[in-house]
């Protein structure tokens, strides 16, 4: 029907008592039909008791239109005002407490229209709350990953985060690093590293799309690719501007929901980012403790190292030794072959010390041609019998260069605690260092101990 006014009830209004006059009006002339005498109908008292009556109808009707049919509209309008107030007021708190769906909701007490349009506002109120859930997951999500810096905390946290979130049984995170694959994180997955050569995951990374494998209820999928009974396995292949940081795993011996699928899409470059901040940093603090040409511990690195290996020993009341110890004429290697071979020299030597020592024993490139090794719980025999091992092992290597081979020797001197005159990790540098240059002024090529 055509528009009267502004107002949808006005209309209405309109439209019923228009009706109600006019069914006043021909209701009179009706009656000659009936047989009712034209002297009794025909007269204006019962055309105006016709016209009230039809308005009064009219009235009425408008009346319980606007009760049943306005209270319900009200309702609808006073819910979408409070959605409203709580959208705009979540904005900016992420606060949806006045708007949960238990508050929001409208009965749905009818199958006409009206009951169509509290369904639907329903539906409404329901997807803006999973919506707002996602939002809070994927915003606790970043809040968890911004809280850690370092690869091994991010990709646990991350891990079990998702988990967590996605309510699967078993998960790993797998890190590409100069292009192999090692595992991170992992949890409720036995022997994880064998995840490294499975072809799904493999697949995955080729694609660079998500890979969902599944399996009937009675069937488990292959134990490469989850290595326990799972039905459902989700592979979700991570990049940093196209190039691969690594890999997500997530198993479950149910089937994984398609909403869990789409958090783990939405939160995908999330945790992307987050994994090549995590191995930025690590590759930063690697170059910021080791020495670019021997691949050994920096001095800055390793006189923090000593101090900390220092207060553990007195602490656990253990001994500690530091091993000082230089290339013999290192000078005359650089001067007759250069200083290509003389920085061969020195990886070669770097490379002799780390096939000695043990694990847990630290090599650290002091400075020029000179080495430190704390040698961590060792007495000064213990000491004594690594720096042999070590003179020997450097004495047998060998640099060839053309049609030469060149040869160097070791001197190195040795101080333990504890000992007379050791009350701090400099007094084993210093008594160390005294030991090196004793053992150069008796003939080089040997070690002495303070």
């Amino acid at each position: 029907m055509p528009r009267l006014t502004s107002s949808a009830f006005r209309d209405l209004a309109i439209w019923m008592i228009g009706l109600g006059l006019m069914i006043g009006f021909i209701f009179p002339p009706f009656t000659l039909v009936l047989g009712l005498p034209a002297s009794s109908v025909l007269t204006v008292p019962f055309f105006v008791a016709c016209l009230t009556a039809g308005l009064m109808v009219g009235g009425i009707n408008y009346a319980l239109a606007r009760f049943v049919v306005g209270s319900r509209v009200r309702q609808l309008a006073a819910r979408m005002e409070k959605v409203r107030t709580a959208l705009q007021t979540a904005t900016y708190s992420g606060d949806w407490s006045t708007c949960t769906p238990e508050q929001c909701l409208i009965d749905v007490d009818s199958t006409d229209e009206f009951g169509d349009s509290a369904s639907s506002f329903n539906e409404l109120v329901l997807a803006l709350s999973s919506s707002n859930q996602v939002e809070e997951h994927v915003r606790a999500l970043s809040a968890t990953l911004s809280a850690h810096l370092e690869l091994g905390a991010t990709s646990q946290h991350a891990l079990r985060h998702l988990m967590e979130l996605t309510g699967v049984s078993a998960g790993a995170l797998l890190i590409e690093s100069d292009g192999t694959f090692s595992v991170a994180a992992s949890v409720a997955v036995d022997h994880p590293e064998r995840l490294t050569l499975a072809s799904p995951i493999l697949e995955s990374l080729r694609s660079d799309a998500v890979v969902r494998l599944e399996a009937p209820a009675d069937i488990a999928i292959d134990a490469a690719v989850a290595l326990f009974p799972a039905r459902s396995v989700l592979v979700v292949p991570l990049a940093f501007k196209s190039v691969p940081v690594g890999v997500l795993v997530l198993a479950h011996t149910s089937v994984i929901e398609t909403d869990s699928e789409r958090l783990v899409r939405l939160v995908r470059p999330i945790l992307s980012v987050a994994l090549n901040n995590a191995l930025a940093h690590e590759r930063i603090q690697r170059l910021a403790t080791i020495d670019g040409l021997t691949g050994t511990y920096n001095r800055r690195f390793g006189l923090t190292r000593l101090r900390e290996e220092y207060k553990r020993a007195i602490r656990a009341e253990m001994p500690l030794s530091v091993a000082m110890f230089d290339i013999d004429h290192f000078k005359a290697v650089n001067d007759t072959y250069g200083h290509v071979v003389g920085d061969r020299v020195l990886t070669a030597v770097a490379g002799a010390a780390r096939r000695i020592l043990r694990e847990g024993d630290v090599l650290i490139r002091y400075g020029g041609e000179e080495f430190m090794i704390l040698l961590v719980g060792a007495s000064a025999e213990d000491g004594a019998t690594i720096s042999e091992r070590l003179r020997r092992s450097v004495a047998e290597t060998i640099v060839i260069d053309g049609d030469q081979k060149v040869g160097v020797t070791v001197s190195i001197g040795i101080a333990a605690m504890p000992g007379d005159d050791i009350d701090s990790e400099q007094d084993l540098i210093e008594q160390a260092d005294a030991a090196l240059y004793a053992a150069k002024d008796r003939g080089r090529d040997r070690v002495v101990v303070a």
